[in-house]
């Protein structure tokens, strides 16, 4: 299959794997942080960690939008199908989310909450018009990826006058991510980036370059196949061994500097800036979120309800927020792999395939010695 196949071949990664050998000849080593979970799961699935010499130490990121969801937030959408009675509508993997006292939507819907799996925003719609003497409330999540989608459907719900529609709003922002990372949460010595793949098709590749420019951090913007990840680890080499920074895409065959000018324009004309919004593992950041323009305010979950964010701490025992940062790896965590599991998460980070742990353990990275 076109772009799939030939992404894959073993001849070929094998190729770029002695590439990396020889040319990975730093004496301090190579520290690169994929951000994007796509990524750590490709690390794990295909087990390109067991090809890569022992300089090169990979390191997650945060990029995982169920995996940075703070409980307060989950807690949210809970007290609005308990209490406010609304039809929550949600994406698969933040009904298994663990929020305040190990509860989870999944358990609020078995305990009587209207907590609807969908699939896409259409999905909430649909059930708004077919349910309107009932309030809808769209969980909205994600980074830049999914929220032109979002954006779409406020503006469906707008157009068609549908009053009892409405989302709980919590689309943040990679690049703001990024800089938390390298400043703030900046006890991570990095020498580089695995830039996002959908994430970089929405905002392109210019938004990097200030990692690259400000910050000396090189970055290379990966598609999801398990050599375009090699490939760009070899990029990002170069580049280090170059004593060079700048932004370089592999990803070309979807990727442009610019990124999608229709879906940015979409997103702007629906969103703007939050002052301020938490992050699982990364703390309070500025301007890392987005919510609903003024004119869109009928549309806003929070406003209509009046329902207020909460900070909560996470489970004492779990260590996710460390694993976001990249301050610890998954099987250092005392639970990963015991009591914490895909099939009994106690953080999120276990919940997403695309969450660290998940991958770590349903591939058995876990059992790699160090």
């Amino acid at each position: 299959m076109k772009y799939v196949d030939e992404f894959r071949g073993g001849e070929l990664g094998m190729n770029i794997a002695a590439n990396i050998a020889f040319e990975a000849t730093a004496a301090s080593g190579y520290r690169l942080m994929e951000f994007c979970g796509g990524h750590t799961h490709a690390l794990s699935r295909y087990g390109i960690a067991d090809l890569l010499p022992a300089s090169v130490r990979m390191i997650h990121g945060p990029g995982c939008p169920v995996c940075v969801l703070p409980i307060g937030r989950v807690d949210q959408a809970i007290r609005l199908a308990r209490e406010h009675g609304v039809i929550l509508c949600t994406y698969a993997d933040t009904m298994r989310v663990p929020c305040s006292d190990n509860f989870t939507l999944m358990r609020a819907k078995s305990g009587g909450a209207d907590v609807r799996m969908i699939y896409s925003t259409q999905d909430a719609l649909k059930i708004a018009r077919d349910n309107p003497n009932r309030q809808v409330v769209f969980f909205a999540i994600g980074f830049e990826t999914t929220t032109p989608p979002t954006a779409v459907a406020v503006k469906q719900a707008a157009v068609e006058r549908l009053k009892n529609f409405s989302i709980l709003c919590n689309h943040v922002l990679t690049p703001a991510a990024m800089h938390a990372i390298l400043t703030v949460n900046g006890r991570v010595e990095l020498d580089g980036f695995i830039g996002p793949a959908h994430v970089s098709t929405i905002i392109g590749s210019k938004p990097y370059e200030v990692f690259a420019n400000d910050y000396g951090k090189p970055v290379v913007i990966a598609g999801f196949e398990p050599l375009d990840v090699m490939q760009a680890i070899l990029m990002l080499i170069r580049q280090i061994n170059g004593g060079r920074a700048t932004v370089e895409n592999e990803f070309t065959r979807a990727v442009t500097r610019e990124g999608n000018l229709k879906a940015q324009a979409l997103v702007e004309e629906v969103f703007e800036l939050r002052e301020v919004f938490e992050w699982r593992g990364l703390g309070s950041l500025p301007h890392s979120a987005l919510k609903l323009r003024s004119a869109f305010a009928e549309f806003d979950a929070e406003l209509k309800f009046s329902i207020d964010y909460v900070a909560v701490h996470d489970h004492k025992a779990c260590e996710c927020a460390a694993v976001l940062r990249g301050d610890k790896r998954p099987q250092e965590c005392k639970i990963f792999g015991t009591v914490c599991t895909p099939d009994n998460p106690i953080g999120s980070c276990m919940v997403s395939s695309e969450g660290a742990c998940a991958a770590h353990y349903s591939y058995g990275r876990f059992r790699d010695s160090d």
